[in-house]
């Protein structure tokens, strides 16, 4: 039997001489439409040919060459779909480093949209017509909010700490309290971003408890710089100690040595206001005399993938003449998005309302519960599915606030006649896929990170993925 279906198979001319062969070849290409086939009968071959083959129950239509065609067809339409797409993010976690981190705000997308369309002056002096800096109008914003110096940006805050401990302390030691070594996304860890930038990692004092005398004890003539980084992933409570940075800076500076210091997630402004805990300011850092400050674009900051690097201006031409930043640099795209959303920070309380990372973090608990009802509005009523507006707690992500919980409302689907992860696994199928969270049983899509202009197309994908249910 199984002889007789692989002769039934067509071969590949009989195949291309079907008229949706050259359908399909113009929509792609005849290489294309080649692998298509190839791939196609080959699957049915090694159907065929397995152990387990049922003839009785084989659909033989599968075999004509139109069939196969609709198949090709299938599988191109599948390789030419992005794998990278637009998501609907109701995890309820803001800063989702799975998920793209901070959205962009709509200043920052129209900015790159037009530097992608058009030539742009990214290098060029419009004055004098001859070569331009890259990061002029970055750095005049950055110094304006930050009261730096200086300023330089990189691709990711990893690298702006290698960059600046390559240019500062390259064959020297760098001394860190053995509480900072921390591990950031990825496994990635600072003693392993240190050595590749050639610096000697010094780890002074305990854990939870670090003076200023081991930083004193630990200098020598081949002492290259300071390293203190944030903790903003992690916190060490109870029985700790930590140096101040101005009693740190005053004994680096009288021994002529710079202090660097890695904010991580990094923010401009002071948000206990909104019901979040103290985080150092960049611009805290800088009025603390710390040198060079490092942190990243796509987090608090709520902008594009960067490493943000500011400090005195000494420091800041080693760093951008060093011959790692021709590899670490930024593209137009990055200094296009990130000059916009920095001009929105001038001012702040617009900043909040149109910077969505900003506005999920500070946003009235009850802005989110509106959400929530009009999205429970829109869907239609079945028996399948029980749904229920609820109170929660959402969180920053992004390795920020690693201890706040933020209120949120969430709508709570209890499936009836599938499992929590089935609904999950098929709303992640989705043509625009939709990242949930279960909890005990339940399917949760927290409105905190769903946007507004989400909410129309988060509830047809539910409405269908109802209807499909009800009438299997």
């Amino acid at each position: 039997m199984q002889k007789k279906y692989l002769k039934s198979i067509p071969s590949v001319n009989d195949i291309l001489a079907e008229k949706l062969a050259e359908k399909i070849k113009n929509d792609y290409s005849r290489n294309d439409l080649i692998e298509g086939i190839r791939a196609v009968t080959e699957k049915i071959r090694g159907e065929i040919l397995a152990e387990d083959f049922d003839g009785d129950n084989f659909e033989s239509s599968r075999l004509s060459a139109e069939s196969i065609l609709l198949e090709v067809d299938k599988y191109l339409k599948n390789i030419y779909q992005p794998k990278m797409t637009a998501a609907i993010n109701a995890t309820g976690v803001i800063i989702h480093t799975n998920l793209g981190r901070s959205i962009l705000s709509k200043k920052a997308v129209e900015a790159v949209r037009e530097v992608a369309e058009h030539y742009s002056t990214l290098e060029i002096d419009r004055e004098s017509g001859e070569r331009g800096h890259r990061y002029q109008a970055l750095q005049d914003s950055l110094k304006k909010l930050t009261g730096a110096e200086a300023a330089v940006v990189v691709n990711n805050n990893a690298g702006a700490v290698t960059i600046a401990l390559a240019a500062l302390a390259a064959d020297k030691e760098v001394v860190i309290s053995r509480g900072e070594l921390v591990e950031i996304g990825g496994s990635f860890r600072v003693p392993e971003v240190m050595e590749q930038s050639g610096a000697h990692l010094v780890e002074v004092g305990a854990t939870n408890k670090v003076y200023l005398k081991d930083y004193i004890n630990a200098y020598n003539e081949n002492t290259g710089a300071f390293l203190k980084v944030h903790t903003s992933n992690y916190r060490i409570m109870g029985f700790t100690e930590m140096v101040d940075a101005a009693e740190l800076t005053e004994f680096a500076h009288k021994k002529d040595i710079p202090v660097i210091e890695d904010l991580g997630s990094g923010i401009l402004f002071d948000l206990q206001k909104y019901g979040l805990n103290y985080e150092p300011t960049v611009k805290e850092c800088i009025e603390d005399d710390i040198d060079i400050v490092t942190f990243s674009g796509d987090k608090l900051l709520g902008g594009p993938q960067a490493g943000v690097i500011v400090g005195k201006k000494k420091y800041i031409n080693q760093i951008e003449y060093h011959p790692l930043m021709r590899a670490l640099r930024v593209d137009k795209f990055t200094i296009a998005a990130l000059e916009a959303t920095l001009k929105q920070y001038r001012n702040f309380e617009k900043a909040i309302k149109n910077i969505p990372t900003l506005r999920m973090l500070t946003e009235d608990e009850f802005e989110v519960k509106h959400r929530a009802e009009k999205l429970l509005k829109l869907l239609k009523k079945s028996k399948l599915y029980k749904l229920e507006i609820s109170k929660d707690t959402a969180k920053v992500g992004g390795g920020a606030y690693p201890l706040i919980d933020i209120n949120t409302f969430v709508l709570k689907i209890d499936p009836q006649t599938i499992s929590a992860e089935e609904f999950t696994y098929n709303l992640r199928q989705q043509d625009v896929p939709v990242f949930s969270r279960i909890s005990e049983g339940s399917v949760i899509l927290d409105m905190k990170t769903i946007q507004e202009k989400e909410i129309a197309q988060l509830a047809e994908i539910l409405n269908d993925t109802f209807w499909r249910k009800e009438n299997e």
